[in-house]
């Protein structure tokens, strides 16, 4: 409303003035109340002038501004007080001194009120807009890997075994016929159960059922480089998926029985003096038979095959063979970070002693070391690969090789992540090497992907499922460790 028409005149009574204040006041409430006869006031008195409320005034002056209100009231004043207040200087003084202070209020409440509007917008959390991922964030990465592993789904008809739903060693491998393998398979299947367990366009229990379908005839899993005969590392791996995506305990507790040979050191004596066998066995069977007799031996076997380094203030750790076997035990860090975690989850499920903990604490200590190392901090993330060698069973004068492939980041990242590495780094090299380190491995794993899909090499084998399911995991875990509710 213009100043001019809300103080146009001087009229004794004000009679315009509250013509403009009666717009402030709320509509009439309808109904029988409405119909009543309201009796007339009549007009108001210029000897009694109609008192102005706090609530009708103070919106008003609020329109005006603080030189417009005390005007207002300076103008208001001048008009109702009485021609004998001690001559016309003292009207007006009443007048302005009560326009300064009625302006001095309004200035100060409104500076109130902007500094609380202030206050206000800086603490309120946003409105809940519905954005759509950033490009490169996490949802949008999970989506692309889910979207791979739909594409690289193989859906085939295999006599003698009836329909299989899986996935081959790598989601690149596309020509017919691909048949699905028990290690694809497997992560595939930790793949799915992580990132859509409530999607139905891959059914968990068809690729589950394959895996039971995959089985050797006499028991166990094997890679599809192996031949007919099962093996611990595989069958392990199969068995700890098959127990996540809840296989029957019954039917589980049977096959753990029919592979119980695969975890005796004498039968696999080559095998199982190898770190990634071991690891991969521990893990395994952690998932799927906590209470295996079985674990307490291997798990020994893992700390006793640790060694130490001198080039890292002697900390023990670990290498490609165990130290207590025949092979190369030279410091490892893919290796001591696949010790690292199966230690840790194994202190979890089954507890541990003073013995196993400094040997796991030590293994964490010659990671964080890798800086002090020439070029180890570098290197130690370096993806490697090894051949793990048998004796066929069948032909002891020959050999069976697995070629074995290791994403180093994402191993190194996973044993940095564990429950006890931030109190071994807090208590030794201190918590900001451990940050940079973590850090670092972090983000070489993220850079080895393109759109949801890990890259080992651009040929039909350079996208495993495993390397997918590694990569995925560290950097899930990796959010939810620095998210700060």
């Amino acid at each position: 409303m213009p100043f001019a028409q809300a103080v146009r005149g001087r009229a004794p009574g004000g009679r315009e003035q509250q013509m403009v204040l009666r717009q402030d006041l709320p509509p009439q409430r309808s109904g029988a109340a409405d119909r009543a006869p309201v009796p007339d006031p009549g007009p108001p008195s210029a000897a009694a002038p109609r008192a102005l409320s706090p609530s009708r005034l103070l919106p008003w002056l609020a329109r005006l501004g603080v030189p417009a209100a005390a005007f207002a009231v300076f103008q208001g004043l001048l008009g109702i007080l009485p021609e004998n207040l001690g001559g016309e200087a003292a009207r007006y003084c009443v007048a302005a001194t009560a326009g300064a202070g009625v302006g001095a209020v309004v200035w100060l409440a409104a500076a109130l009120l902007r500094a609380r509007g202030a206050a206000a917008s800086a603490v309120a959390p946003a409105l809940p807009v519905p954005v759509p991922a950033p490009a490169g964030s996490l949802p949008e990465l999970v989506d692309g890997t889910y979207q791979a592993l739909r594409r690289g789904l193989t859906v085939i008809e295999v006599p003698g075994r009836g329909p299989l739903t899986g996935w081959p060693h790598s989601l690149a491998e596309s020509e017919p016929p691909v048949h699905p393998t028990a290690f694809g398979t497997a992560y595939g299947l930790h793949l799915l159960l992580d990132i859509a367990p409530y999607d139905g366009r891959i059914r968990a229990g068809e690729v589950a059922e394959t895996l039971w379908r995959l089985r050797l005839p006499g028991g166990g899993w094997a890679a599809r480089s192996q031949g007919s005969g099962a093996r611990p590392e595989v069958s392990a791996i199969v068995l700890g998926a098959l127990a996540r995506a809840g296989a029957d305990a019954r039917l589980l507790e049977a096959e753990i029985r029919s592979c119980e040979v695969l975890w005796d050191p004498d039968h696999d004596a080559s095998g199982l003096a190898n770190t990634y066998v071991v690891t991969n066995v521990l893990r395994g069977l952690l998932r799927a038979a906590p209470g295996a007799a079985a674990l307490d031996g291997l798990r020994e076997v893992l700390v006793n095959g640790a060694t130490a380094d001198p080039a890292r203030d002697h900390h023990r750790c670990w290498g490609a063979a165990l130290a207590t076997g025949h092979g190369n035990p030279a410091p490892s860090a893919v290796h001591t970070a696949r010790a690292v975690v199966a230690l840790d989850r194994a202190a979890r499920v089954l507890g541990e002693d003073e013995r196993q903990r400094a040997v796991r604490e030590e293994g964490l200590r010659w990671l964080l070391a890798g800086p002090a190392a020439s070029g180890g901090g570098a290197s130690d993330l370096l993806n490697c690969q090894e051949e793990v060698r048998r004796p066929v069973q069948e032909d002891p004068l020959h050999q069976e090789l697995l070629s074995v492939r290791h994403f180093a980041a994402a191993w190194v990242a996973r044993a940095l992540m564990t429950d006890g590495a931030r109190q071994v780094a807090d208590g030794e090299v201190g918590l900001p090497v451990w940050e940079a380190q973590l850090t670092a491995a972090v983000a070489r794993v993220h850079g080895m992907q393109q759109g949801g899909v890990w890259r080992w090499d651009d040929g039909p084998m350079g996208h495993p499922v495993w390397m997918a399911y590694q990569g995925l995991s560290v950097l899930r875990r990796y959010a939810l460790m620095v998210y700060r509710p």
